[in-house]
C-alpha cells in the first residue's frame, strides 16, 4: 500500500514547478492523486472496520452521532500534520526515520522510530488473531467442517501471508490495490443488504446518562482511529507529491487526502451504522463475546447464504490485503531498530540477516498472540489506538510548534482540534487502566 501508484506517463516537477496542466497532464493528474486516494484507503480498510461496529455501538446512538461527526476531520487534519511533517526535511527524498533524527536529534529521532513501529506491530499482531477466528468460523459455521487445531491453523494461516510479502512484494502491493474496489463494493452491497434488518429499538434501548455517553464516547476514540488510519503510507504518499509536484505538493496533497478521507467516512461509518443497526445491542455484545469481525458473527446469526459467504470473504479479503501494508511498515520499523543496536554494539550484520531476524520475530509474536486469542478490541483501545495517536496526533502538532521549518504551519485552529483528539485517545488507556483495571 505505500507503493506509489504506477504512472509511467507522470513527470516530476522540475525546480518546484508543476506539471503542465494541459488537458492531458490534468487528466493524468487526476489519475495519479486518484490512484494514491484509492491506496490510501486501502491500507485503512482493514480489521478496524471490523471491528469498530461492536465499539461504536455499544454507546448508544448520541455518542455514534458525535464520532460521526468528528472522525472525518480528526482523520484529514492528523494524516496532513504527519504528511507535513515528512515533507520538512531539506533532504530530498528523506523518510519519517530520517525527518525524525533530522527534528529531533539522534535520541529523539530513535524515540520517534521506536514509537513507529510501536504503532504498526499490535495491528499486525490484530490481523494474526483476526484471520484465524474468522477463517475458524467459516470452517465451523459455513462448511461445517470440525474446527481444526488452532495452533496449526494460525500457523499456517500467518505463514501463508507472509510467504506473500517474502516471495513476492512488488506482485502484492499491485494486487492489493485491485482488491480495494471489489471490497468497496462488497462494504456497499452489505450496508444496502442489512438495511431491511434495521431495528429501530436501537435508539431507545441505548439511551445512557450524558456521563455514560462521554464515557463511551472516550472509549471509542482510539477505535476510531485505528479503523481510520492509513499512516503506514504517508511517508512514502508524501514523497511521491513532493517529486510530482514540488512546491505545490502540500496543496495537491491535501485534495488526495481529502478524497481518501471523503470516501473512509462514506463507506466506512455507512458500514458501521447499518451493521450496528441491523444487530441490535444484544447482537452487538455477543460480537463482541466471541471475538469475530462482524461480518463473520453476522454470517453466524442471520441465515441466508449471501451473508454467510461474503461476509467472510470480505473479511478475510480486507484483513489479508491490510496485513501486507501494514507488514511492511512493522519490518522497515524492526529492521531500523535492530541496525541501531547492532551499531552501537560494534556490530555489522548483513541485510539478509535483518530480514530473516526480523521476519522470523513477526511471524513468531505473531502466532503466538494468534493462539492465545487476546481480546482485539482490548488491543486497540489500549495499545494499537493510543500509540497511533501519539504518532499521528501529536508527534506532528508537537514538531510544527517548536521546530522552525514547519513554522509557517503554526497559529491555526485545526492544529488545536488535532492535539485534543490525540490526548484525548491517550486518556483512554489511563482511564481503563486506573478505573476499570483493565
Amino acid at each position: 500500500m505505500s507503493q506509489e501508484p504506477a504512472d509511467p506517463e507522470s513527470r516530476p516537477a522540475v525546480d518546484g514547478a508543476t506539471v503542465a496542466d494541459d488537458g492531458r497532464g490534468s487528466t493524468k493528474r487526476r489519475q495519479f492523486e486518484n490512484s494514491w486516494a484509492i491506496s490510501l484507503f486501502g491500507t485503512a480498510v482493514g480489521a478496524g472496520i471490523l471491528f469498530l461496529p461492536m465499539n461504536a455501538g455499544a454507546g448508544g446512538l448520541w455518542p455514534l452521532v458525535i464520532a460521526t461527526v468528528l472522525i472525518g476531520p480528526m482523520t484529514f487534519f492528523a494524516h496532513r500534520g504527519l504528511s507535513r511533517f515528512v515533507s520538512a526535511s531539506q533532504n530530498p527524498g528523506a523518510d519519517i526515520t530520517v525527518v525524525a533524527r533530522e527534528l529531533f536529534g539522534a535520541v529523539g529521532g530513535q524515540v520517534v522510530t521506536v514509537l513507529y513501529f510501536l504503532a504498526i506491530f499490535p495491528i499486525v499482531l490484530i490481523y494474526g488473531i483476526a484471520i484465524t477466528n474468522t477463517v475458524d468460523s467459516l470452517l465451523v459455521a459455513q462448511l461445517n467442517w470440525g474446527s481444526p487445531p488452532r495452533w496449526l491453523l494460525s500457523g499456517v494461516l500467518i505463514a501463508l501471508m507472509m510467504l506473500v510479502m517474502i516471495r513476492g512484494q512488488r506482485v502484492m502491493l499491485v494486487v492489493m490495490q485491485w482488491l480495494v474496489y471489489p471490497l468497496i463494493a462488497a462494504l456497499l452491497g452489505v450496508t444496502l443488504y442489512l438495511i431491511p434488518s434495521w431495528q429501530p429499538s436501537f435508539v431507545s434501548e441505548t439511551t445512557h446518562s450524558w456521563g455514560e455517553m462521554g464515557q463511551a464516547l472516550l472509549l471509542v476514540i482510539p477505535v476510531l482511529i485505528f479503523a481510520f488510519n492509513f499512516s503506514p503510507a504517508v511517508s512514502q504518499y508524501t514523497l511521491a507529491m513532493q517529486r510530482r509536484y514540488g512546491s505545490e505538493s502540500d496543496a495537491r496533497g491535501n485534495v488526495v487526502l481529502r478524497r481518501t478521507t471523503i470516501l473512509l467516512v462514506i463507506f466506512t461509518m455507512g458500514f458501521v451504522w447499518s451493521t450496528i443497526l441491523a444487530l441490535g445491542v444484544d447482537g452487538l455484545q455477543e460480537a463482541r463475546e466471541a471475538n469475530l469481525p462482524v461480518l463473520s458473527y453476522l454470517a453466524q446469526v442471520m441465515d441466508n447464504p449471501f451473508i454467510g459467504y461474503i461476509g467472510p470473504a470480505v473479511a478475510i479479503a480486507a484483513i489479508g490485503s491490510s496485513f501486507f501494508g501494514h507488514y511492511l511498515g512493522a519490518a522497515e520499523g524492526a529492521a531500523g531498530i535492530m541496525r541501531s543496536v547492532a551499531t552501537k554494539a560494534r556490530k555489522n550484520p548483513s541485510e539478509q540477516t535483518i530480514s530473516v531476524t526480523v521476519a522470523v520475530f513477526i511471524f513468531l509474536s505473531t502466532w503466538l498472540v494468534a493462539i492465545l486469542d487476546i481480546g482485539i478490541l482490548d488491543m486497540i483501545e489500549t495499545l494499537a489506538g493510543p500509540i497511533i495517536a501519539v504518532v499521528l496526533y501529536l508527534m506532528p502538532m508537537y514538531a510544527i510548534h517548536h521546530f522552525d521549518a514547519l513554522e509557517r504551519y503554526r497559529g491555526k485552529v485545526s492544529n488545536v482540534f488535532t492535539a485534543v483528539a490525540g490526548i484525548a485517545a491517550v486518556a483512554c488507556i489511563i482511564y481503563r487502566i486506573t478505573v476499570t483495571g483493565l
